[in-house]
């Protein structure tokens, strides 16, 4: 790993939030590329300053002495600033994943409550951290939806509310409530349309209250009533708390965030970059010789690890 040269970079990945930096969608979906521009001629490279080589070995060896005093303080501040980066770098391995770890995530209080799309004999199990004001989660909501039909009956999608920004929390909080009703994926999929999409257009926070929220849920023929008083219930913020306390576990702090079958993924991805992690997680189902819907509680659960795991740390036994 390169050694960071921006505090600011180390700052936004520790202070976390939804996907900000470009995203490996940016490739693929953006509807508005901008044209390549030429790119600018190289500047012209300096010639070599080559060192001073006549004189006695003494008299070069004063130059040289006269040199580093010169610079002293020069390389003083770059050791500094080369031992501050090597101890952000550090920082960051401790906060990134392990690549080999199979997190066992719980899923089965957000599977209780609905917040589940896809059958339970499914293989892979692909658990979703998102909040309803992030860009990157809805754009792959879609891609989610078309995994699960692509896989027939193969994989499931688990949905884990992550709260990063604070004026979401009503339509968290109305996805419960529409649980409560049976329709909690008709209500996630009406918000992104009527919710989110005009918020991100207009830059309209109203969107993303309870307002809105209430015109879209009785366009999809929930009881207003009922989905108010289940938003204010103390059951439903439990419920977003808990899925909140499950991601911490695994220091998820932005969205979306993914685990397949337990394998991290930080951030959306094309739709042939889900499918490649899962058909190599189905490939190693069957070699386990789990049946499908067993596969993650007797795998994944019980034998993934339980608590985050960075790539600084060793590999437990």
């Amino acid at each position: 790993m390169k050694i960071i040269t921006s505090l600011a970079l180390l700052a936004a990945f520790v202070a976390g939030g939804c996907e900000q930096s470009a995203s490996r969608l940016d490739k693929v979906t953006s509807k508005n590329k901008v044209a390549d521009q030429a790119a600018p001629p190289p500047a012209a490279t300096p010639p070599a300053v080559k060192s001073d080589r006549s004189g006695t070995v003494e008299e070069r060896l004063a130059r040289l002495e006269d040199a580093y005093d010169k610079n002293a303080e020069a390389l003083e501040f770059l050791n500094k600033v080369y031992a501050q980066q090597k101890q952000q770098q550090q920082a960051q391995e401790r906060e990134e994943p392990a690549e080999d770890a199979m997190f066992a995530v719980n899923v089965a209080d957000a599977i209780k409550a609905g917040q589940v799309d896809g059958p339970t004999s499914a293989t892979v199990t692909i658990v979703k951290a998102f909040d309803f004001a992030c860009p990157y989660c809805q754009r792959v909501a879609g891609t989610m939806e078309e995994l699960v039909k692509d896989y027939n009956g193969k994989v499931r999608v688990v949905y884990a509310n992550m709260v990063v920004h604070p004026p979401a929390k009503p339509a968290h909080l109305a996805s419960c409530a529409a649980a409560k009703q049976g329709k909690y994926k008709e209500f996630k999929d009406a918000f992104w349309e009527k919710g989110f999409l005009p918020y991100a257009s207009a830059r309209d926070p109203s969107k993303l209250g309870e307002e809105n929220i209430m015109v879209i849920a009785k366009g999809i023929g929930l009881d207003t009533g009922k989905l108010k008083t289940d938003m204010s219930s103390p059951e439903c913020e439990a419920r977003i708390q808990s899925d909140m306390a499950e991601m911490s576990k695994f220091h998820v702090n932005a969205t979306p965030t993914f685990f397949i079958n337990g394998q991290h993924v930080g951030g959306a991805l094309p739709k042939e970059g889900f499918k490649q992690i899962i058909d190599a997680q189905l490939k190693k189902a069957e070699a386990s010789g789990v049946s499908g819907g067993d596969y993650y509680d007797k795998v994944v659960l019980a034998k993934g690890e339980k608590q985050f795991r960075s790539k600084a740390d060793p590999k437990p036994n």
